[in-house]
Formats: structure tokens, sequence, C-alpha cells
């Protein structure tokens, strides 16, 4: 359970907090928030001092019916900021969360880790040679549709086995390129309703057999508050419990907006286990 950051070898045995920072107006939570630069740096700042092993920015929001963005918009958002983050902390994996391959491509000659595509390749057919050709890691994410159609498309014949499925063939055609890392994202929230969200986090184990990490998206979604009868800025507790539900099913990395708390999780649960009997 290792992968190779710029030469770095990350060991996700041990899991690990992915942090987020939205550069969206409209993001279900934080959109808007970090527009400043002096927000931005600060933000990153407490996200890596609370235990955030990465960083992951975002320029066009994916929550349910978000408008679309253009490219050229996009980039302009992305770039600048991923420049002066790596200016000010040269160190920090920064993981780049797009499904446009000229965006990854920019963003990787400027110094970002990682690439984490919330469609695996569907919505940009060039998106699986750019990463063979950087070879960095890939999350690849399962959604069906676009941000703005998927959720007229949470119809399934069997969740757990469509899913499967999907992977399969998305670790194939990973193979076929000869990316070397591979992270796998069941993508909670999306294309799903609330009961299938549950679903799959009850059988989240069954996606340990592709023998590659597991990144998990629960911070703060719809699945949490919904139940809860909150909102977004409510969900922290709610998080915090089916964080640790995921850790205990073999997720490996955790992508919160609550990186201090979702490291507290990880220490429990490992303590956790090095004391089971």
């Amino acid at each position: 359970m290792t992968i190779n950051c710029k030469g770095d070898l990350i060991d996700l045995s041990t899991p690990k907090i992915m942090g987020i920072l939205n550069l969206t107006p409209d993001s279900f939570y934080d959109g808007g928030r970090y527009k400043d630069e002096s927000i931005i740096l600060k933000q990153v700042e407490k996200m890596l001092l609370d235990g955030a092993a990465f960083i992951d920015m975002g320029a066009y929001s994916s929550r349910p019916g978000a408008e679309h963005v253009p490219e050229d918009e996009e980039l302009l958002r992305m770039l600048p900021i991923l420049e002066l983050i790596l200016k000010n902390f040269p160190e920090t994996l920064v993981s780049i969360d797009t499904f446009r391959s000229k965006v990854a491509s920019e963003s990787l000659q400027r110094g970002a880790a990682l690439i984490n595509d919330i469609s695996a390749g569907n919505l940009d057919a060039n998106m699986f040679a750019t990463i063979a050709q950087y070879q960095v890691p890939y999350i690849m994410m399962h959604l069906k549709g676009t941000p703005q159609s998927m959720q007229k498309k949470a119809v399934y014949d069997d969740l757990i086995k469509d899913l499967r499925y999907y992977f399969s063939e998305k670790m194939g055609k990973a193979t076929e390129h000869k990316i070397n890392d591979v992270i796998i994202d069941p993508g909670f929230g999306f294309a799903k309703t609330t009961e299938q969200n549950y679903t799959l986090l009850n059988h989240l184990d069954l996606f340990k057999t592709f023998e590659v990490p597991l990144l998990i998206g629960l911070s703060r979604k719809s699945m949490i508050y919904k139940v809860l009868k909150s909102s977004p800025k409510e969900a922290l507790n709610g998080s915090t419990a089916l964080h640790t539900v995921a850790l205990l099913k073999g997720a490996n990395i955790l992508r919160v907006h609550d990186v201090k708390e979702a490291k507290e999780c990880v220490m429990l649960i490992e303590a956790l286990k090095a004391n089971a009997l």
C-alpha cells in the first residue's frame, strides 16, 4: 500500500488525510470562502499542521447540479493558487481535483503530485494517456453522467456489483496504459441516493479485493445531514462517525474538510488495531 509522489514513497498502510481546498464560489460547504491569498495560505498551513498528508485543490464544483465551468476558467482559478501554495509550502503533496486532461497536465508541470478525477476518464478521453505520461498517482472515482445530470442516474441492477465491474474495467485500462499507482474512490454522493450511499458504506470492504488504496470522501455530505435533519455546517460530528466506520472497513485515505478531527479518527483506530487480541 505505497504510492510514489514526486519520488517519495507514501505508505498508506496507515491511513492518511487529504485536506480539501475548494477554489469554487459554489461548493456545497465552503464555496467562495477561499478567495484572498492570505486566507488560502492560512488554511493550507492549518491543514498541514493538523496532519494532512495531501491537499486536494478543486476549481470546478462537482456538487449535484453545479454550474458548468469552462476549461479556461478552471485553469485561471487553479494554476495561480497552485503556484502560490508550492512557493510557500514547497514540500506539499498537492492533488488536483479535475476531470480535464489539460488542467491535469498544466498542474503537473507546475509541481502537482496527484490527479483526482471524479469521472475516471469518462469525461476526457485523453486523461489516461496524460496520467501515463507523467506517471503520477491517479485517483479514479465512480460517477455516472456529469455533475449536472448524475442525480438522475442513481439506478443500478446491483449497486455493489455494478461498481465492482466499473472499477474492474478502469483497472484494466490503467494497466493497459502502464499506470503504476491507482487509487479508487467509490464516489459517495455521486449518482447515488442516501440509501445507496449507506449500502455502499456497509460493503466498502468488498473493494479491497482490487488490492489498491481506497479513498473515501464522506465529509459533510448530504448522506449525513439529511439523516440528521441538519446542514453541512452542522455535519462535523456525523462526518467523524462515518469516517470511523470507513477506517474500520479499510479506507486508506480520508478526503475531508476538517483535518484535525479526521486525523484523530485515524489515531484512535490505529490504537485499537495495535491492541487487538
